[in-house]
């Protein structure tokens, strides 16, 4: 379980990562959207207002609407985000590749900002000064 908090804690710092950062909130000015992130069994909903993180909330959610999400098991997450991620889990779409990540709902947004979201999904990586979670 303490694993799962450590999954909280980094998703719960997102916004904080992102805005904290000018390049990457610049990097996405065109991007307002709703993100679900699945996190094993929990969700969350990631508001994205012009790049910068405008809210993240905690679910489950009954009907709550948004663009695309990655689902993915706490596991995968676990790996993704280490800070030297290990082979095939340093990327969403190789973990798509490996059965841990799902990538649904309408990917134009994430196609046309690929680099950006994939900022902002690996950014719980930076700050962590531990080699595994």
């Amino acid at each position: 379980m303490d694993d799962d908090a450590d999954l909280v804690r980094r998703i719960e710092r997102l916004s904080d990562l992102v805005n904290g950062d000018p390049w990457l909130v610049h990097r996405g000015r065109f991007v307002t959207l709703e993100l679900r992130l699945d996190l094993g069994a929990v969700l969350y909903h990631v508001a994205i207002d012009r790049g910068r993180i405008a809210a993240v909330a905690r679910g489950p959610f009954l009907m709550r609407a948004w663009g695309f999400a990655v689902r993915g098991s706490a596991e995968g997450w676990r790996q993704f985000w280490r800070p030297v991620p290990p082979p095939h889990h340093h990327d969403i779409f190789a973990l798509q590749k490996l059965g841990a990540f799902r990538i649904e709902g309408d990917l134009q947004p994430l196609m046309a900002n690929l680099l950006y979201f994939k900022d902002v999904l690996a950014a719980p990586r930076r700050g962590n000064g531990d080699t595994a979670i």
